[in-house]
């Protein structure tokens, strides 16, 4: 007996069924943009590094003030500023802001786990700022590529990085303490471009000014 198509099986082929589905149009689905997550990275490390930096000054009284938020704001919400900076293809900021979230979630859990079984914890610490200031000098660079605030910060931050490392290598607790200050500086400078970065977007104009690219 011959084959007998269903009305189905004969639609599927029919010359007029094919072409409507090779010219099916594609349509694509833009999201908007995401909101620039760098003011709450430079608000995440500023914070935290004013409250180690406070510390390493001398001029708190309590304990380990800095260490849940190195975790917490300084360390995750950094990282995560990182990641929303790769959505945005900004490379540059997603490299800082994942490696120095990183930097905070080790430190906090190097002083929980690490610190106290270790025979030089100084030492330790010395060669964690040096391999940082490696990092940060060739991010230090390329800030030049992006405006004058965010060189500010790097360049605190290398100064800081390195005066520590010195104090941790020669066990100078005067020298931690002009790093401490150095810190506080840095800290109040993050924080500067962080407001920055929120209100000139909220504005939709420069309020407060970072400056321009030195390096184009």
């Amino acid at each position: 007996m011959p084959e007998t198509k269903t009305p189905d099986a004969r639609l599927e082929t029919h010359p007029d069924f094919v072409g409507s589905i090779q010219e099916t149009i594609v349509r694509k689905v833009e999201l908007p943009p995401p909101a620039d997550p760098g003011p709450l990275g430079l608000a995440a490390f500023a914070l935290t590094t004013f409250l180690l930096s406070a510390a390493n000054a001398g001029l708190t009284d309590g304990g380990a003030a800095w260490l849940g938020f190195a975790l917490a704001y300084g360390g995750l919400a950094q990282f995560v500023a990182g990641m929303w900076e790769f959505r945005k293809g900004n490379v540059f900021g997603a490299t800082a802001f994942s490696t120095y979230g990183a930097f905070w979630i080790g430190l906090g859990l190097y002083a929980l786990l690490v610190e106290g079984g270790s025979p030089s914890a100084t030492n330790d610490l010395a060669w964690i700022l040096t391999a940082f200031a490696i990092f940060n000098t060739y991010m230090l660079l390329f800030s030049l590529r992006v405006n004058l605030g965010v060189f500010a910060v790097f360049l605190s931050l290398e100064i800081t990085e390195i005066v520590l490392a010195i104090a941790f290598f020669q066990g100078s607790d005067s020298i931690k303490e002009l790093g401490g200050y150095v810190g506080l500086v840095t800290a109040f400078v993050a924080w500067y471009v962080s407001a920055a970065g929120v209100v000139n977007n909220m504005a939709g104009r420069t309020v407060f000014p970072v400056g321009k690219p030195v390096w184009n």
